[in-house]
């Protein structure tokens, strides 16, 4: 595991613009931790180097959002609310996989439906400091953690 410390919201998404800029069609991104823990705002940082930022909404009431750009579509997902791994199998979750990139918030609900190679990102608080954010990385899988330099991450 390995852990970046992000010290303001514009730092989370500095740290997520850094690493979309690793991803690849297929890859996976697992995001988990607390309600206003930075997982959005991660998001709005990968979407931001695809020139997507305008269009960050969570999910939370459509499952999955949709960001389209000219050369790959991201799928944000929030299954905090589904009723458990049936219901992803059954809006067929698993096939976003291969169409592009997947942000997956609250992905250890769906953890059997993942593929085997993925990157999950614990997000908690610091509790002596309102805007500090531990994020620790954990590589499913070779792929990405071959592909991704944590170092070149950092900010």
């Amino acid at each position: 595991m390995h852990k970046i410390i992000s010290y303001s919201e514009e730092n989370t998404k500095k740290i997520a613009n850094n690493l979309a800029k690793k991803l690849k069609l297929g890859d996976v991104i697992v995001l988990s931790g607390d309600l206003g823990s930075g997982k959005t705002k991660f998001t709005e940082g990968i979407l931001s180097y695809f020139k997507l930022e305008k269009e960050i909404s969570s999910p939370t009431f459509t499952i999955v959002n949709e960001h389209n750009s000219k050369n790959i579509n991201i799928y944000h997902f929030d299954v905090y609310r589904l009723a458990g791994i049936d219901e992803f199998y059954a809006i067929g979750g698993e096939e976003y996989f291969s169409k592009g990139i997947c942000i997956i918030e609250w992905g250890e609900i769906i953890t059997d439906a993942l593929p085997d190679n993925y990157l999950k990102i614990n997000f908690s608080k610091d509790l002596n400091d309102e805007n500090i954010r531990i994020l620790n990385f954990e590589f499913h899988g070779d792929t990405l953690k071959e592909r991704i330099n944590i170092e070149n991450i950092k900010c």
